[in-house]
């Protein structure tokens, strides 16, 4: 039998969702829908210096206002701590992990040879040791020698070198956070997702987090991946909190719908309400996903 379709959405409550948030909620919603599969929610807030509850809640009504229901309990990160922590201890006894001392000057110096917007890398100073008198700032992942493999849905086949493009990464900064890699591929473990669709701003975080996936999991396969296309500002820009993305505008869920809906470039449906939207939009978001497979 194949393995039950276990989608998500999770979001950062730093502030309300925007419109390129709404996006993501929606393409991943439908995509379980199509499946029959689940849609489960989850709450990124492990940097809870910037999250705050109201963001939570507004998150949560605006989801419910457009109809996007998950199902199960909702997932939280703030409260998964220790999980992270007897992981990040598997991975020492591994010998995949190592303390690293240097600072964000020291590594951009590294990379003063780099072309503006270019990837920093980091250049490997303390991956046998750290220097005498030197104390941790962060503990990193070794990158596996050989190059991470995956296919996404619309983009088709990748290779990465971590060691060429990313060097090995931060798992927990020396303030005790811990990084976006480590937290996301142990809650999509944990809640056994097979199915990963996002923005395509996310695109190169894949292969850190495949290559994480394979040394905690060993023998399941990482999910499946579909990177959408995001929703630009008029600037060019991706839309996103940074910038100043405005909120949902709670009026008109379905005037809202249809808007995210054209930025895939999919015609309007008709509708009275949220729900009979998505409904309407289930047989076409399936005719989508087979035009946007990879050739």
């Amino acid at each position: 039998m194949p393995t039950p379709y276990l989608g998500r959405f999770a979001p950062s409550p730093t502030g309300p969702l925007h419109m390129g948030s709404l996006a993501t909620a929606v393409g991943s919603f439908l995509d379980a829908k199509v499946h029959s599969g689940q849609w489960l929610l989850r709450i990124e807030d492990i940097d809870e210096g910037r999250c705050d509850s109201a963001s939570v809640e507004h998150i949560l009504h605006t989801l419910t206002r457009h109809g996007l229901q998950w199902q199960g309990e909702l997932w939280v990160q703030s409260q998964r701590h220790a999980v992270y922590q007897a992981a990040l201890n598997q991975l020492s006894t591994q010998n995949l992990t190592y303390p690293c001392a240097c600072t964000r000057k020291e590594i951009d110096e590294a990379n003063a040879q780099r072309a503006p917007g270019e990837n920093r890398i980091y250049p490997g100073t303390c991956k046998h040791g750290m220097p005498l008198g030197r104390e941790a700032r962060a503990i990193r992942f070794r990158c596996p020698a050989e190059p991470v493999k995956w296919r996404d849905h619309r983009l088709g086949n990748f290779r990465d070198d971590l060691n060429a493009s990313s060097g090995d990464f931060v798992l927990k900064r020396g303030d005790g956070f811990w990084a976006y890699h480590l937290v996301v591929v142990l809650d999509d473990l944990a809640s056994h997702v097979t199915h990963i669709v996002r923005g395509e701003d996310l695109t190169d975080t894949t292969a850190r987090q495949i290559a994480l996936w394979q040394a905690l999991a060993d023998t399941t396969p990482p999910p499946a991946y579909w990177h959408l296309p995001v929703i630009l500002a008029e600037d060019g820009q991706k839309l996103s909190k940074q910038t100043g993305a405005l909120a949902v505008p709670e009026h008109d869920p379905v005037l809202n719908l249809n808007t995210v809906w054209q930025h895939f470039g999919l015609g309007k449906i008709k509708a009275t309400s949220a729900m009979e939207w998505l409904e309407s939009a289930a047989p076409v978001w399936a005719n989508y996903r087979a035009d946007q497979a990879a050739r």
